[in-house]
């Protein structure tokens, strides 16, 4: 007996006629990874249930089993529709979400939507009507703690995330929609606060004595890789992941290396020579050069060493670069808390303040938007507090001599 083919159009027929058969008027939509989504527009059944009370909650906020089927003006319609837009540029971002980025806000969607109600209903069941900033900073309140062996673990940076999440969803969802929210985003102005525990940031000692064990161990492209961090202020993913042949030293720029914030959508060519044509990066250089002679159709510029594959896995993961990073610095007797970004964008950017560079010149280094997500780079250093009270110092002694000789 031969088996029956069905395309893609008689399945959506199919749970269509099922569902409308049900009293239900709704959308279906098959995704690449086979998932069907019911977008469901009308519901023709005698109603059972009046909208919950906000403010009834269940304690402790297990996850609940999700349901196929979303119901247009729900938060579950919401998030569902937020996840269309993320393969796409918009007014605000000129390329789609990386898969990091998803994955950020996948966690902060199901925080949300599968807490369950006092009723045993899922928070993603609510009418985005229904919610309000009271309601907003319950939620919060209820999220930040999880019951972990009887003990109560706070969990502020992921509960911050899935609130920022469900903002930019609100944002994005209501401008095409405005029929159907309210006219205030109740996840705006929260007044989120983060963690006080901040990234430990090396030295450049410490850079020297990381970069000379991994080459050491044979890992000369992670060697490589903290030096581009720290020289150039990258993000990780942005090395190990953006960073192409293409963009060090291409035939059009050939004294200029392409530095991404593919973050923030934008990027800047970086001058490799100074005015007097003396190079400002000699050891980066003389070690990207190399690579370079090696990428002759062009490519990532840092892959594994021994296997030329990617440093990063499956949904741009890089897990191996963040474990062979810990075996390299406890292998050179380092901090045990550094971590490879402990070496980029967190070590560079101190030292780098540490060296005199204004505000401005900072921002334009690291591709900062702002002085407060700058902030999050510059941690407290001795020499650069020393350093600004011996400016002050010498500026008294300036300003008395210039008083004695009038």
């Amino acid at each position: 007996m031969s088996k029956a083919k069905f395309t893609e159009a008689d399945v959506k027929r199919a749970v269509k006629g099922v569902i409308d058969g049900g009293g239900i008027v709704a959308n279906v939509e098959i995704w690449p990874d086979g998932r069907i989504s019911i977008a469901v527009k009308e519901d023709r059944r005698p109603s059972v249930d009046p909208e919950d009370d906000p403010a009834v909650w269940r304690t402790g906020g297990e996850d609940a089993t999700s349901v196929v089927g979303v119901v247009v003006g729900t938060l579950d319609w919401m998030f569902h529709e937020y996840r269309r837009t993320w393969s796409q540029k918009t007014a605000k971002r000129l390329q789609p979400l990386s898969p990091g980025q998803c994955r950020v806000h996948e966690t902060g969607i199901k925080m949300i939507c599968e807490y369950l109600l006092q009723d045993g209903r899922r928070l993603g069941t609510r009418r985005v009507s229904s919610i309000d900033t009271a309601f907003a900073d319950d939620l919060f309140e209820k999220l930040l703690f999880k019951e972990v062996k009887g003990e109560k673990i706070e969990r502020r940076t992921t509960v911050n995330h899935a609130m920022k999440t469900a903002r930019s969803a609100w944002n994005t969802v209501s401008r095409a929609n405005p029929g159907i929210f309210p006219p205030k985003n109740p996840f705006e102005k929260m007044g989120l606060q983060s963690n006080s525990r901040e990234t430990p940031h090396a030295t450049f000692a410490e850079l020297a004595a990381f970069r000379a064990k991994a080459i050491e161990m044979g890992y000369s492209s992670l060697a490589t890789g903290v030096l581009i961090g720290w020289e150039l202020l990258q993000r990780e993913a942005h090395i190990f992941i953006r960073f192409v042949a293409e963009h060090y030293r291409p035939p059009s720029r050939p004294n200029h290396v392409y530095v991404i914030n593919y973050k923030t959508s934008t990027g800047s060519w970086e001058p490799l020579f100074n005015a007097k044509g003396k190079p400002l990066y000699p050891q980066l250089m003389t070690e990207l050069d190399a690579i370079k002679e090696l990428r002759p159709t062009g490519g990532l510029m840092l892959r594994r060493d021994g296997s030329s594959q990617p440093w990063f896995g499956k949904g741009e993961m890089l897990t191996q670069v963040q474990r062979i990073s810990k075996k390299v610095i406890l292998a050179a007797s380092l901090r045990p808390e550094l971590t490879f970004t402990s070496f980029g964008r967190h070590g560079g950017t101190t030292e780098a303040s540490t060296s005199g560079l204004t505000e401005t010149q900072l921002m334009q280094k690291g591709q900062w938007s702002s002085t407060a997500a700058m902030a999050n780079y510059l941690h407290d250093d001795d020499e650069a507090k020393q350093d600004a009270q011996m400016k002050r110092i010498k500026r008294r002694a300036k300003v008395a001599k210039q008083a004695a000789v009038k």
